[in-house]
């Protein structure tokens, strides 16, 4: 197990997909993290394993991968792209009822549990 700091924000595909929630395209655009390949190296992971992130506001499974095109973010941080999947781990900090989307506080571990369907975060 890792602590890391979590941010978030919009991808291109999370945006192109964005008015299908509940498709498979969708699932896969929001259902992931990036991390530093050297913490991804301390936890046994490579691309396309999942991963336990978890805060004091609750916890999420996603499917690890490092960064494309060399944009490795530093060690300690981890990107989850904005949307249900991140949103279970982000919550609404500031009472404002508005996510903090950057600097949460969390731990990352290697874990065989399943990433559940987009239907079932979204409780449909």
């Amino acid at each position: 197990m890792i602590e890391v700091v979590v941010i978030t924000g919009r991808t291109t595909d999370q945006g192109m997909t964005i008015d299908e929630k509940l498709s498979e395209a969708y699932m896969k655009a929001v259902s992931f993290c990036e991390m530093n390949e050297k913490d991804m190296e301390k936890l046994g992971v490579k691309d396309g394993d999942r991963v336990l992130v978890k805060s004091e506001l609750g916890e999420v499974v996603l499917y690890v991968r490092k960064p494309e095109m060399d944009l490795q973010p530093p060690e300690g941080l981890i990107f989850i792209p904005m949307g249900p999947y991140a949103n279970r781990v982000v919550g609404a900090l500031n009472g404002s009822g508005t996510p903090q989307y950057k600097g949460i506080k969390a731990t990352v571990e290697k874990t065989d549990r399943e990433v559940v369907p987009v239907q079932e975060i979204l409780n449909f």
